[in-house]
């Protein structure tokens, strides 16, 4: 009876054991399971922000093949054209995220680089066609001289009068020829071409105004107080520089409006100031043609536009070489206005008039009050001054040659001291040396010749150079009394006759001479 109770009591213990050992391993296998939950949990939350990580990368990579595609289809584009012409804006990132991320960066390292290697060889490739225009320009200036010096002893050979204008037509078309020329060839770093003598700033505008089509709508006005002169290294340079502002100021003014040309002397240089009646310009087209004339920059052939314009070009070119100053603004009078300063130091010069008198053809320049009270003030090239009596009021002199009859002559087509075979600018085209040993007013002179020429000396007579007639002051009454008269005007007929008859005169002139002097080397052209 007494073993049962223990059987059971062990069982009970076994059994109590067991129920321990089951509840440990229950507990065990439940904090096994929730680690392995939590391992799970985990387990998707990495793969999770695995799977995320790799969606943003892939957009992030898809992004920047976006921005390597609109680099090379728009930016590069929008950089080569912008490098041409600076207005035009170069588009910026696609996508704003990358703005200053190391992408950005190495976007516009690229974009930098791209832009030097282009710049390089834009210039490279401008230099290397500015060579080739420099040589041919060069070549075609030469050529277009000996043009114009053949035309002038074709002028004094021939006396048909017909002929006579066709070849003035044709001169006058070969000096439109020389100038676009020597525009081009300034602009590609070439020099003007010609090496003249101080020529008075007179005579310089005048010739510079020869050299244009409509050069009868250009009003000069002297307001020169002394015999101002260009140096000779800057005559030409000069010259180039007003016709190209006087061409701009013609082409933009309606073909009756006038141009208007004053001659200013300040203390420290002169000054040619141009006002044209035209269309004007806006801002930024006269902050291009400041830009353009002050020479501050090197400028590619591309860069003038097509067809290239290179006026502004050349005369900024020019401005940079020799030191004197181009300022263009709008005119009071609603077109533009362009005013040439030349300093004193070292491009003006004085000449003595009584050893180198001025061209009739210039303007009358303006004289100081000392007129008005009997003493007319002049200068030496010592800049010494001395009063002189004033000559009496003289009648009005028979009128100078009409610039169209001259038209084509290097006389008017130049300015300053003359090329080789052509007559001097400081004479008319119809008294230069080369036409002939004529004197002064004479009775002898040829029929329908102009004022003040002879048909040359008799025989035996020795010739006599030609001599200029400056223009005498006239009174206010004399002015208003010519003014008053008829003018008449020259027709062609007319033009040409007296080209004719001086041609005439220039042939029997030279056979005097020829019949009293032994033969000379050169023929027709007095030494």
């Amino acid at each position: 009876m007494t073993s049962i109770p223990e059987a059971l009591l062990w069982c009970l213990s076994a059994g109590t054991a067991a129920a321990l050992v089951l509840a440990a391993i229950v507990v065990r296998a439940r904090m096994h399971s929730a680690a392995l939950r939590q391992k799970l949990s985990t387990a998707e939350e990495q793969n999770s922000a695995s799977l995320h990580a790799n969606t943003e990368l892939t957009a992030r990579l898809r992004a920047t093949e976006a921005e390597i595609r609109h680099l090379a289809g728009a930016r590069l584009p929008d950089l080569t054209l912008a490098l041409a012409h600076p207005h035009v804006p170069v588009r910026g990132l696609l996508d704003p995220r990358f703005a200053g991320t190391e992408t950005d960066t190495a976007l516009n390292a690229a974009l930098e680089q791209i832009a030097e290697a282009v710049t390089k060889e834009r210039e490279r490739v401008d230099a290397a066609a500015q060579s080739t225009l420099r040589g041919a320009t060069t070549t075609i200036q030469a050529l277009l001289y000996q043009l114009q010096t053949q035309l002038q002893a074709m002028q004094h050979r021939y006396d048909d009068p017909n002929i006579a204008q066709d070849l003035l037509s044709a001169d006058f078309l070969n000096e439109q020829a020389l100038r676009r020329i020597q525009a081009t060839g300034v602009v590609c770093g070439a020099w003007p071409g010609l090496t003249r003598e101080d020529s008075y700033l007179a005579e310089l505008v005048v010739g510079a105004t020869s050299r244009l089509r409509g050069y009868e709508r250009v009003q000069i006005t002297n307001q020169l107080r002394d015999p101002i002169a260009v140096v000779a290294r800057a005559v030409e340079p000069i010259a180039i520089t007003v016709t190209e502002l006087l061409a701009n100021a013609l082409h933009h003014s309606h073909q009756e409006l006038p141009v208007s040309v004053t001659l200013q002397q300040g203390n420290r240089g002169a000054s040619v100031i141009i006002d044209d009646y035209g269309v004007g310009m806006h801002q930024e087209e006269l902050q291009h043609a400041a830009k353009l004339l002050s020479g501050d920059e090197n400028l590619l052939l591309t860069q003038l536009g097509d067809p290239p314009r290179s006026g502004f070009a050349a005369a900024g070119q020019l401005v940079r070489q020799y030191g004197y100053r181009v300022h263009i603004e709008s005119s009071p009078y609603g077109g533009v206005r362009a005013i040439v300063y030349i300093p004193g130091d070292p491009l003006l010069t004085m000449l003595d008039e009584n050893t180198q008198p001025m061209s009739v053809m210039a303007p009358v320049p303006h004289r100081s009050s000392a007129q008005d009270r009997g003493t007319l003030p002049t200068r030496n090239p010592g800049h010494s001054v001395s009063h002189t009596p004033a000559p009496a009021p003289a009648p009005l002199a028979p009128p100078a040659p009409d610039p169209a009859d001259l038209l084509g002559t290097a006389s008017f087509g130049t300015a300053g001291s003359p090329t080789a075979g052509s007559p001097t600018a400081e004479y008319p085209a119809a008294e230069s040396p080369a036409a002939g040993p004529f004197a002064g007013p004479a009775a002898g002179s040829a029929p329908g010749s102009p004022p003040g020429f002879t048909a040359g000396p008799a025989a035996g007579d020795e010739p006599e150079l030609p001599r200029r007639r400056r223009r005498k002051p006239v009174s206010e009454l004399d002015q208003t009394a010519a003014r008053s008269e008829p003018q008449s005007t020259r027709t062609p007929e007319e033009t040409a006759s007296r080209w004719a008859a001086l041609q005439q005169g220039t042939e029997s002139g030279r056979a005097a001479a020829q019949q009293s002097q032994p033969p000379r080397s050169t023929e027709g052209n007095p030494q």
